[in-house]
């Protein structure tokens, strides 16, 4: 594919909000996980918290998108700087030039959960002030995005569990590629909700202490929540350091609807796509971003999956102990985390692993480190085995 510019990117998750918080923490690799306390969930397990999201106001005029997703989305959206970037991109291509490209998994269910308890005691009516279409609804996310910055071309909304914010890179791509538009707004976000929580209890999926990626004695996720965004733009002639999207690599292999292909087929043909797309070859990735859910089934399946085409010389962490699985937000929660890595040079490591399962030949890195490196892949897989890698270079 054609390197398309980062010209602008953010992250906002229990960590903090925006890139300083960001890289503080995984710099001290420091862990923004605590024990749940949200709403009125009863669960022993820990959580990725943002915190403030409910003293966040939307604008009058928007006031039916009001939920927890939207209001996270504001605040990921009104910081770093980014929001200006998008309206500088506005005034340079015009409203019905630049796209939405939004991933979501639960979007703003909890509004739903909410408006249950307020039925009415007669007719089981949800209240009238109850918007399904600009909460729950998964474009919700996408279409709040638009009318917020006053947009009127190209919204996608898409929602294929924990690939979905990766996947819209993908998808940016396309329409970039076919003219469609000339920048695009990508990114996820993803809030608490008690659906989601539990959701992955019932599975016997969440961990009743942090979340250990790769850990021998990893036992289950911990459920986060983020809003993470970037700006793309046609790279032209980028100025050196800066980040560039360079190949996107998406695999369905449909193995089974809540578990991963136990060899990491689906998750190799993803990577594979991806170093095709980019035009490069193993030994020019310098680092891997695992998706690394602490799963015992997910992480042995990635395991073997990346061992058996990149062998245990990349360096490789998972980063969901620090911030949690913030599922359909993770894609571009950790596609911001590898194009810190790149400008910074410095690798994360993974908060909350203490031995590395000894069945995993790779080089983990349990504790983060400077190095520099010029291309970095992050790997986002989701529930009924659908996949998506990124790689991310730095322009010489």
């Amino acid at each position: 594919m054609t390197p398309l510019l980062l010209s602008a990117y953010t992250a906002t998750t229990c960590l903090g909000r925006g890139l300083d918080a960001t890289r503080s923490a995984l710099r001290e690799g420091r862990s923004g996980l605590a024990p749940c306390a949200f709403e009125t969930v009863q669960l022993a397990t820990w959580i990725g918290e943002v915190s403030a999201v409910d003293a966040e106001r939307l604008p009058a005029a928007l006031a039916t998108y009001d939920c927890r997703n939207n209001r996270l989305t504001q605040m990921g959206l009104e910081t770093d700087g980014f929001s200006d970037r998008v309206r500088a991109a506005i005034a340079r291509y015009g409203r019905t030039r630049v796209g939405v490209f939004l991933g979501t998994s639960t979007a703003g269910i909890l509004q739903t959960e909410l408006a249950y308890r307020h039925r009415d005691p007669q007719t089981g009516a949800l209240p009238d002030d109850f918007h399904y279409r600009t909460t729950h609804n998964s474009f919700s996310l996408a279409e709040f995005t638009r009318d917020y910055f006053g947009l009127q071309g190209m919204a996608m909304a898409i929602s294929t569990a924990c690939s979905s914010s990766a996947k819209v890179f993908a998808a940016a791509a396309r329409q970039l590629e076919l003219g469609s538009i000339d920048a695009a707004i990508v990114g996820g976000v993803d809030t608490l909700c008690l659906t989601t929580l539990y959701g992955f209890a019932s599975l016997q999926l969440t961990s009743a202490q942090p979340c250990r990626p790769y850990d021998a004695a990893r036992n289950g996720i911990s459920v986060g929540e983020g809003a993470a965004f970037a700006l793309l733009e046609r790279a032209g002639d980028p100025a050196p350091g800066s980040v560039l999207l360079l190949g996107t690599g998406e695999s369905s292999d449909a193995y089974h609807m809540s578990s991963p292909h136990p060899e990491g087929l689906g998750a190799r043909l993803a990577m594979e796509a991806a170093l095709r797309s980019a035009g490069l070859a193993t030994a020019d990735i310098g680092y891997i971003n695992l998706h690394g859910t602490a799963t015992p089934a997910n992480d042995a399946a990635e395991g073997k999956a990346v061992a058996a085409l990149f062998g245990n010389t990349v360096p490789c962490s998972s980063t969901k102990g620090a911030t949690g699985h913030t599922l359909g937000a993770a894609g571009a929660v950790e596609a911001v985390v590898c194009a810190l890595a790149l400008s910074d040079g410095f690798l994360p490591g993974s908060p909350g692993t203490q031995n590395v399962d000894p069945a995993m030949r790779l080089d983990y890195l349990l504790q983060g480190k400077a190095a520099t490196v010029r291309h970095a892949l992050s790997n986002s897989f989701g529930f009924g085995g659908s996949n998506c890698s990124l790689i991310l270079g730095v322009a010489p």
